[in-house]
């Protein structure tokens, strides 16, 4: 049976009758960001912020394929209010916060890839402590309503999986694309993984209507 939750979410997809003007500003602010990136020919910035971005999207669709064969609950859901739900765990203030954290993420890295803190190599000491505030912030959402979480193994009580699966692979992924030496790799990497998302959304949402 499905969850009112679930319901909730399921009714605002992709509804645009939500749509709110502050949408076109923060539209604006994430090419504005991006695009400082661009002027300065910061790559490692750039591509690593778009890795993360990309890996969420990866997240969202597996989320949205969960609802489609248990018609029970996604693994977590975005059912309040929104200017447009784009899937039913992934509002577009979610994916324009995603687009960012990427980049604010990168630009924490020290240069120095082989620096130590507290004797942990950098990237994963960065990786570890931006994935568990991370966390910290969905538990907030989910206290106030703003993200709803329906089963055991996935909620307050028990938030391991959701650092080990919902956030440290994002940000593993972002450094590990923001430390490749060539623009040329980074580039097929940043490819690959928006293009398998992309296929992925016209297939299950496009075409079979799944997510």
């Amino acid at each position: 049976m499905i969850t009112e939750s679930a319901r909730q979410a399921q009714l605002i997809l992709r509804d645009p009758s939500h749509f709110q003007w502050y949408v076109v500003p923060l539209l604006l602010i994430v090419l504005y960001i991006y695009s400082v990136e661009v002027e300065r020919k910061n790559w490692n910035v750039l591509f690593g912020g778009l890795a993360l971005w990309g890996m969420d999207w990866f997240n969202e669709i597996w989320n949205g394929l969960v609802f489609h064969f248990n018609k029970f609950a996604p693994v977590w859901g975005t059912p309040g209010a929104t200017a447009y739900n784009i899937l039913i765990g992934l509002n577009i203030e979610i994916t324009f916060m995603f687009a960012i954290m990427g980049i604010f993420a990168c630009k924490m890295l020290p240069q120095d890839k082989k620096m130590k803190i507290l004797g942990v190599p950098n990237r994963l000491f960065f990786a570890v402590t931006n994935s568990i505030l991370a966390v910290f912030i969905e538990v907030v959402l989910n206290l106030v309503g703003a993200l709803t979480w329906e089963y055991p193994w996935w909620n307050i009580r028990a938030p391991w999986l959701i650092f080990l699966i919902g956030y440290l692979p994002f940000f593993l992924v972002c450094f590990w694309v923001h430390d490749m030496k060539s623009v040329r790799n980074k580039i097929i990497t940043v490819g690959a993984i928006l293009g398998f998302d992309a296929v992925c959304l016209v297939i299950f949402a496009g075409i079979l209507g799944w997510i």
